[in-house]
């Protein structure tokens, strides 16, 4: 009996000391990756080396340590608590979380920290410096405590703002900013600071619900349905974000089937579905919002340029920064040929999103429109909007064609007025069924135009003035009715 619990107890020894070794070995290999900056695989094997030896503060330590590396606090901070349950002595350990508690807002912590390491053999100037600027964000803090909520907001915008370059992790310094800035309706910059907020909050679904209404007021109706699922992660028995979710699916759905429409580019589908979600949200803005964002574009598409410019404005109202909206009224501005109007709002996009290319695009479109005025305009010719797709302009082309054919026409100078005008609708299909061609109009080039190099008319004339094609067949001017054919 007496040899066997011997042996027992140096087998559990032997046991402990090759779980001490593989813990070292495991805490060496994590060193070696963080160096390199690969946090992932050196979390891994500190998770390795606790787990063979638990008492390895060291690397419960550089566990803690790459913690924060991800900007994950809560677990770091409890690794360093553990550290310093095991070793009280170890500086580093309580240093850095001094520094963490400071961070976070927690600094009678923090000072407990420090008064510890000043009073040992850790103690230095930098420990005292610390110590004396903590006793000031403290005095900050407690001026800033002493204000009402959502009051004097200048003199809490400025103290929060201050504290927050030394706490970034205090949640309540964003809450008490964003009531400030909900106070004066500066709604999407409190929705900022609560979204941090939440974040750095452990119980935060309270604050997750206020967000929600704020983003909804914003008219950001999918916002706010991602920060209602939010709280139901956290509690799903929540009454106030559950019945605030059913209500915000219902109404995100129908905007979904609205872009479905548009994807579809079914225009009048799009316009329907609007007007039904309108009539069953008469009164909410934020609805009508979100749908005449889309209606804008689907009435400029079905051609109602008038609504798409009405809608649109109601939009920016609402929002005057919002960018996408400004470029759909800039597309139905050109739509409608005012190109000035165009310009100043693909110009005001850009001032909110410099590297918009859509604004920047349209904006060089609408300088060279203008400068087309009085030319030959091959969008005009075939009553096709500048962005039509080769279907649209072949339906158009063909439309026109077949209405001016001059042997529709019997009267000499009613034929004479049918050719020009059927010239121009082949040229127009000519130019814009060719990438190349469509290119340099858009630039601001007539590729038919004899200006530009080449041989026949500038605006109506003879029959061979684009590589010699002919909408009139082999014959000339004049001749029957086999003299002419259709190119589509």
């Amino acid at each position: 009996m007496k040899r066997r619990t011997v042996f027992l107890i140096f087998c559990v020894g032997l046991s402990i000391a090759n779980d001490k070794t593989g813990s070292h070995s495991e805490y060496e290999a994590g060193n070696a990756l963080f160096v390199n900056r690969q946090y992932t695989d050196a979390l891994t094997h500190y998770h390795k080396a606790i787990e063979l030896d638990p008492t390895n503060y060291q690397a419960i330590f550089r566990r803690a340590t790459t913690y924060f590396t991800f900007g994950r606090t809560k677990p770091g901070l409890v690794d360093l608590d553990t550290v310093l349950e095991q070793k009280p002595d170890f500086a580093g350990a309580r240093n850095q979380r001094a520094n963490v508690l400071i961070k976070m807002g927690r600094l009678e912590d923090a000072l407990a920290d420090l008064r510890y390491l000043n009073s040992g053999s850790s103690a230095s100037d930098e420990i005292q410096e610390k110590l004396e600027s903590i006793e000031q964000l403290k005095d900050e803090k407690h001026i800033l405590n002493q204000l009402p909520l959502g009051e004097n907001c200048d003199v809490v915008e400025e103290i929060t703002t201050k504290l927050l370059e030394n706490q970034p992790w205090d949640s309540s310094l964003y809450i008490q900013r964003a009531k400030c800035h909900q106070a004066e309706n500066r709604l999407k910059t409190a929705i900022h600071d609560l979204k941090h907020a939440s974040k750095l909050s452990s119980d935060n679904t309270e604050l997750l619900y206020e967000m929600s209404v704020m983003e909804y007021q914003v008219g950001d109706v999918r916002d706010s349905l991602s920060t209602i699922r939010e709280c139901l992660k956290i509690n799903p028995d929540h009454k106030t974000c559950y019945a605030s979710y059913k209500s915000l699916r219902k109404i995100v759905k129908s905007l979904d089937s609205m872009k479905n429409s548009m994807e579809e580019q079914k225009w009048a589908d799009c316009l329907e579905r609007g007007e039904k979600l309108l009539k069953s949200n008469i009164d909410d803005n934020a609805v009508k919002v979100n749908v005449y964002r889309l209606t804008c574009q689907c009435n400029r598409e079905e051609g109602n340029i008038g609504e798409a410019i009405q809608q649109c404005n109601q939009v920016l109202e609402f929002d005057d920064s919002d960018v996408e909206t400004l470029i759909q009224r800039a597309e139905a501005y050109m739509a409608d040929e005012e190109y000035d109007l165009a310009t100043a709002d693909y110009e005001k996009a850009m001032e909110f999103d410099s590297s918009n290319e859509a604004a920047k695009t349209g904006k060089d479109q609408a300088k060279r429109a203008k400068e087309l005025v009085g030319k030959r305009d091959y969008y005009k010719i075939l009553g096709v909007r500048r962005n039509a797709n080769k279907r649209e302009i072949t339906k158009a082309y063909r439309k026109k064609a077949q209405k001016w054919h001059p042997d529709n026409f019997q009267d000499e100078k009613e034929k004479k007025k049918a050719e020009k005008k059927f010239i121009d609708i082949a040229a127009a299909k000519e130019v814009l069924s060719d990438d190349e061609k469509r290119r340099a109009f858009d630039n601001g080039q007539d590729p038919l135009d004899s200006e530009n190099g080449r041989n026949g008319h500038g605006g109506g004339g003879g029959f061979h003035d684009f590589q010699g094609f002919n909408p009139f067949g082999r014959g000339g001017g004049g001749g029957s009715r086999s003299n002419f054919f259709f190119h589509f």
